[in-house]
């Protein structure tokens, strides 16, 4: 009974992280679509902002307590900032050389990498039955995406470098939670102000700095407020992000990024009036219905294992 409460508890804590990580991650993207439509505010700068502030929030839970800072060598840590500055910039740079139907497809191609460099070089397997729920899912993408799609040289380029930086980056949060013993918060508290150093080397290659439009720039109260409430979901995007990869995996992670892909599609519909096609729909429905076979027999194979356990003499 006590095996039982405490698998109780883990789920119960594991639905917790994953609703909060949904319901962040919706707000914070028509957040930013405020602040990007109405405001101007540039995409790279707001970005730098969010990781300075979800320091900086970091540096408050400490202080409160909340988590014991554990001393990091930040050599160790040089792979992930870089990968995070990386997968910051080619991603933005496939946005503006790409449709968006391309650059959703390029997205969703994260997920099978992420099972190929952990099957590669982290020596971890993956069911047959799990693979196969890819297909369903990147279906579903490129029925969302179909007739928005227009390749380019240089856009696949882009492309294909964001796809591959993401994905190690990815994988690269959960390894070294497990490689340093550290938390989340202990990870990204070392990990944020390196990123942000970064991010602000490589903000004025493609940003105004300062003057009109640019990140030091003249702003009215009403965007510094909003771009300040933007940064306070950051963190906590941030926080629930790394938590969940911590403790799951990047491929889980991944999944329930496509469920949030259809909800703020679906978002959309329902609070801008975005128009909404018979195959993206289509696309959705086999999507959801890719995430949840891959959601049940993760679980089965999870009970499976603890069955195992339990059962040993």
């Amino acid at each position: 009974m006590a095996w039982l409460g405490e698998r109780l508890r883990s789920h119960g804590r594991l639905a917790a992280g994953l609703l909060l990580n949904l319901l962040v991650s919706i707000c914070i993207v028509f957040l930013n679509k405020w602040l990007y439509v109405h405001h101007g505010f540039p995409n790279l700068s707001l970005t730098l902002v969010h990781f300075g502030l979800t320091w900086l929030g970091l540096w408050v839970c400490q202080k409160l307590d909340v988590f014991a800072p554990k001393r990091l060598s930040p050599r160790r840590l040089l792979p992930l900032a870089l990968s995070f500055c990386g997968f910051v910039v080619f991603t933005n740079l496939s946005l503006q050389s790409n449709t968006i139907g391309t650059y959703q497809l390029a997205k969703a191609m994260t997920t099978p990498v992420i099972l190929v460099v952990q099957t590669l070089f982290y020596r971890k397997t993956f069911s047959r039955r799990v693979q196969l729920t890819l297909i369903p899912i990147t279906l579903g993408v490129i029925l969302n995406s179909y007739y928005d799609v227009k390749f380019n040289f240089l856009g696949m380029v882009f492309a294909a470098l964001g796809v591959l930086v993401t994905s190690l980056y990815q994988v690269w949060v959960g390894a070294k939670q497990h490689e340093l013993q550290v938390n989340s918060m202990q990870l990204l508290y070392y990990q944020a102000p390196m990123s942000s150093a970064m991010l602000l080397l490589v903000v004025p290659f493609f940003e105004p700095v300062f003057g009109e439009g640019g990140l030091f720039g003249p702003w009215s109260v009403s965007a510094l407020l909003m771009v300040l409430l933007s940064g306070v979901i950051a963190f906590m995007v941030n926080l629930s992000i790394y938590w969940i990869i911590g403790n799951t995996s990047p491929v889980t992670y991944n999944m329930f990024g496509h469920f949030k892909f259809c909800i703020t599609l679906l978002g959309g519909y329902v609070l801008f009036k975005d128009p909404l096609s018979i195959n993206q729909g289509l696309g959705m429905l086999c999507t959801l219905c890719g995430i949840l076979a891959y959601t049940h027999f993760k679980l089965s194979e999870q009970e499976g294992t603890k069955s195992k356990l339990v059962q040993r003499p």
